[in-house]
Formats: C-alpha cells, sequence, structure tokens
C-alpha cells in the first residue's frame, strides 16, 4: 500500500488535447495533458514527411563524395585514373 500524503494523484482518465479537441486519454498525474504534436498530425506517421534541402545541403554533399549526376562520376573516375597513371 502506498505511504499517504506522498504521492501524486493519479488520474487513470486524463485527457491528451491537440488543437482544442481530445485525441486520446491515458494515465497521468496531471487532468488534462495539451500537446501540439501528437502521432495522428506528425508528418511522419501520416506519411506526408517532406525532406527539406535547405541551402542545398544535400547537393553539396552530393558534389563533394562524387555521388551527384553521372557526369560528376565520371569525372571522379578520370581523376582517380590520371592519378594512378602518374604512380
Amino acid at each position: 500500500m502506498p505511504k499517504a500524503d506522498i504521492h501524486p494523484t493519479w488520474y487513470p482518465d486524463a485527457k491528451v488535447i491537440c488543437n482544442g479537441e481530445v485525441v486520446m486519454t491515458t494515465g497521468s498525474t496531471s487532468p488534462e495533458i495539451h500537446v501540439d504534436v501528437w502521432s495522428g498530425n506528425h508528418p511522419f506517421y501520416t506519411g506526408t514527411q517532406k525532406i527539406l534541402d535547405t541551402e542545398g545541403r544535400v547537393d553539396r554533399f552530393m558534389r563533394k563524395y562524387g555521388m551527384g549526376s553521372a557526369a560528376g562520376a565520371e569525372a571522379n573516375a578520370d581523376q582517380k585514373t590520371e592519378a594512378a597513371a602518374k604512380a
């Protein structure tokens, strides 16, 4: 049996609220939990996730490691063969 007067009040049917509507119930020490994002509106779970390429980071990575277009891969291969011929 838990000791008296040391545990917080337990609410077995606490409401989880997102954008003004109750999205689920759970057990908590708060009667209401207000959230901005939950699995029902998160892009990963809804399938609407988009990869944002801010400032061309993906393109810069691809160019740096020669994974860009076929022309970039050919140029990288040419550089390797020239270096091998010099050695």
